[in-house]
């Protein structure tokens, strides 16, 4: 979604001719909250043009009445565009100050006294919110890939209650968030904005999120793309995603399900490609509406109608007509700006009658009944922060609270990969740091980010620096970047070499790297990111050369891999003592890694997913089906021979680091094993209890994650799929019980006749600390 924000202020037709006087009559139904919300939708409905219900399906733009960068208001452009798109309205990430935004909002918001039926209606003022708000100032947390790393849905639902207070106190009330789709395709750009590759992390980390979001009933969460936009063919962008119906409804809806459903999101954008998804009646209506009894309103992403004609070949070129009957008729409630506006041939089809009323008023309906369980409808949405001064809304926006919890998840996102002892630093024997490489003095947030955001936040040599300088004075740190990410100049490896080879510690920083909203869209250079795929999964430029350069000199290595995507350099383990993963922090991220660093904090990210050997190894996710794995691994040794095996030749589908890894500085184990039950009924939950220990020296914390495979089953199964995880914090010598609970429910295969069914038989639950490193298992059977 190239957009940032969309002020989806369901505004219908402005009638200046008009303004009506509640008080002097009996309140209409729709205006009174003690009526059922289908009542209300009825009588609203009943009362409105065809005009003014097409109002409700396109989305505006603040640009037609507020300059983005002089702040200038245009009246006539406000008024006519909120007779046309007056249901949602975008506002720009170009606006400069919190005070631009606030007023660009209330401008659209304080026309109510000319509108007929002062219809209040959404007022969803959508803005971006995978990782904070995309706003100047605005508190940025780590990326979602990051976010999916901490394993902590406690976390990331306290997180999406700071981002609806800073989204509130400028009057936006709904967010493009989160991203529920899965990184199963690694060369895919957007695989940063994602939880990870499994659908039940992704499920829980997606509730989280909307339910903290939507706590307070002042924002509102969108869950998107729906559904399976991030497997695209060759991994690129707007690609067709292959697969079956049992992938589908196993794999990707899911999590899907989880947010929307259980969480109760009144708002879904749908994904570009698929069948594509805006013309997929089969998921937009069967499923989502039919199946699941979602009663809520289905946007598009930005231009995708569109699509239709210029990339599909569903429709003829230009041809606007067939674009808005497929795409209405398939369940899209909303056309987003960025595109043609092709859904303002609906009210003449209608008339013509090559479109249905009751498909114009369906969605019309689903809007509208978002917006009443929303309370729009009986709420004063003046926004009343705009009057104040902008120090108020610093009172809100980017708190030492919410810095403080920027930290905490960075601190829980970080993945300890590799360690041979190094780590932590022991800061009574090092006398010298040294830093090197693009990203060590560097904010590398990824996606989705207001322009110039890299220039605030702490960077790790601001972090190491800032720690240094309060808690061990007497060590001294040297930088050097070695080299550019982007290029394969090398002009800059002797001062690294000679700083590494000079320091008691030398720190590498290598990655991957996209751009904020402004640098990406205006195609500068990136590796990740919308609309930015990978071929390899390898270090762009000189990074790689630049870690064997510095590794030669070394006497103690320790190589940060900051990226939001896989890194396939394996061979790195090799020449590293300690390795960590930082998928693109939050702003942060310098402070929560030198404590890392240096132990005041104990690592305990997991990988949200599995890294590969190489890109040509891919998929690499944990959970393939039975079968689809054969091992017979070739390699190349140190000294350039060949050994030949035949999965592959020379390599591995073994993934260089399996999904859920990720070390401590504490040493953790678990048994003991005891289940609840070992017959189950099929509407029934079993729990498993067990015994989790810190051997170590250190306080820390440890996810616990319980797979559980179908032993038997009428068709095939994944080889173990993650079906419960709990984040424990353990003392040194600590022991505690932990309880996981299955719901027999989720363990339904999709059959051979196309439906749900819970099979009878044998199941085991394996409990680990990763999907490869497990302590324990047992076994039941439903019965």
């Amino acid at each position: 979604m190239m957009f940032l924000q969309v002020i989806n202020l369901s505004l219908l037709s402005l009638v200046s001719s008009t303004t009506h006087v509640h008080h002097q009559r009996e309140l209409p139904v729709y205006r009174d909250p003690s009526k059922s919300i289908d009542q209300r939708v009825e009588d609203l409905l009943s009362r409105m043009t065809d005009q003014e219900k097409l109002s409700q399906l396109m989305q505006g733009d603040q640009i037609n009445w507020y300059n983005d960068t002089s702040g200038a208001f245009n009246k006539t452009g406000l008024i006519d565009s909120m007779n046309s798109k007056g249901g949602s309205f975008y506002v720009g990430e170009y606006l400069k100050t919190i005070d631009m935004y606030a007023e660009a909002i209330n401008y659209g918001q304080h026309v109510r006294a000319v509108r007929r039926h002062e219809i209040d209606s959404q007022n969803s003022i959508d803005g971006l919110g995978l990782h904070g708000l995309v706003m100047t100032n605005a508190t940025i947390f780590t990326s979602p890939i990051g976010l999916g790393a901490t394993f902590n849905p406690q976390l990331i639902e306290k997180m999406a209650e700071a981002i609806a207070e800073e989204a509130a106190v400028v009057g936006i009330n709904n967010l493009f968030s989160p991203n529920v789709d899965l990184a199963r395709e690694l060369r895919f750009g957007r695989t940063e904005e994602t939880f990870g590759e499994d659908p039940y992390l992704t499920g829980e980390m997606a509730y989280a999120y909307v339910v903290g979001l939507q706590r307070s009933r002042k924002v509102a969460a969108m869950p998107k793309h729906f559904a399976a936009f991030s497997s695209p063919q060759g991994g690129l962008n707007l690609a067709p995603v292959p697969g079956g119906e049992r992938e589908l409804r196993t794999i990707y809806l899911p999590p899907f399900k989880r947010a929307i459903m259980d969480a109760e999101a009144t708002m879904i954008m749908s994904a570009y490609d698929g069948i594509p998804s805006i013309a997929n009646h089969h998921l937009l209506t069967e499923i989502l509406r039919n199946e699941w009894g979602y009663k809520y309103a289905v946007m598009c992403d930005s231009g995708a109608t569109d699509l239709l004609s210029s990339q599909h070949g569903l429709c003829a070129t230009g041809d606007e007509d067939c674009i808005a009957t497929i795409s209405l008729n398939s369940g899209v409630d909303i056309e987003m700006g960025g595109g043609s506006f092709n859904y303002k041939q609906i009210p003449r089809l209608v008339s013509e009658g090559k479109l249905e009323q009751k498909a114009f008023d369906d969605a019309v309906r689903r809007i509208l009944s978002a917006k009443f369980k929303l309370g729009l409808f009986d709420t004063n949405h003046k926004n009343t922060s705009f009057s104040n001064s902008t120090g108020n809304y610093f009172k809100v926006i980017n708190t030492q609270m919410k810095k403080d919890l920027a930290k905490a998840i960075d601190s829980e996102a970080m993945i300890l990969l590799e360690n041979n002892g190094v780590l932590p630093l022991d800061s009574s024997s090092l006398k010298s740091i040294a830093l090197i490489g693009p990203f060590a003095n560097a904010n590398n947030y990824g996606d989705y980010v207001v322009q110039g955001s890299k220039y605030r936040g702490i960077t790790p040599l601001d972090g190491i620096q800032n720690l240094i300088k309060t808690k061990f004075p007497n060590i001294e740190v040297k930088y050097t970047e070695g080299c550019k990410q982007w290029s394969n100049d090398q002009s800059g490896f002797a001062a690294a070499e000679q700083l590494a080879q000079e320091a008691d510690v030398a720190i590498v920083f290598v990655g991957t790297w996209s751009r904020d909203q402004s640098e990406l869209w205006a195609g500068l250079n990136a590796t990740t990111g919308e609309h930015v795929d990978q071929s390899s999964l390898d270090l762009v430029g000189a990074q790689a050369d630049l870690v064997r350069a510095v590794s030669a000199k070394a006497k103690k290595l320790v190589t940060v891999l900051t990226s939001g995507t896989a890194i396939t350099e394996p061979w790195i383990t090799n020449v590293t003592h300690a390795l960590l993963q930082t998928f693109y922090p939050g702003e942060q991220g310098g402070a929560a890694l030198a404590d890392i660093l240096f132990g005041l904090t104990n690592p305990s990210g997991k990988l949200p997913i599995s890294l590969p050997r190489s890109v040509g190894t891919t998929p690499a996710f944990y959970n393939y089906l039975k079968g689809a794995r054969p091992i017979f691994p070739g390699f190349i040794q140190t000294d350039g021979a060949l050994n030949f095996g035949h999965q592959y030749v020379l390599n591995s589908p073994v993934p260089w680091y399996p999904f859920g890894h990720g070390l401590s500085y504490s040493n953790f184990t678990i048994k003991d094993a005891v289940l609840s039950a070992t017959n189950v009924p099929r509407n029934g939950k079993v729990e498993i209890s067990v015994t989790v220990q810190n051997n170590g020296i250190y306080e820390g914390k440890e996810v616990i994650q319980a797979y559980v495979i179908d032993v038997v089953s009428s068709v095939v199964t994944s080889e173990r799929s993650l079906r419960a995880f709990n984040k424990v914090s353990l003392k040194p010598k600590e022991s505690t019980s932990v309880q996981l609970t299955i719901d027999v429910s989720e363990l339904a295969v999709w059959s051979i006749k196309n439906e749900f069914i819970i099979e009878p038989g044998q199941f085991q639950i394996l409990v680990g600390t990763s999907s490869a490193q497990i302590f324990t298992n047992s076994t039941f059977y439903v019965i």
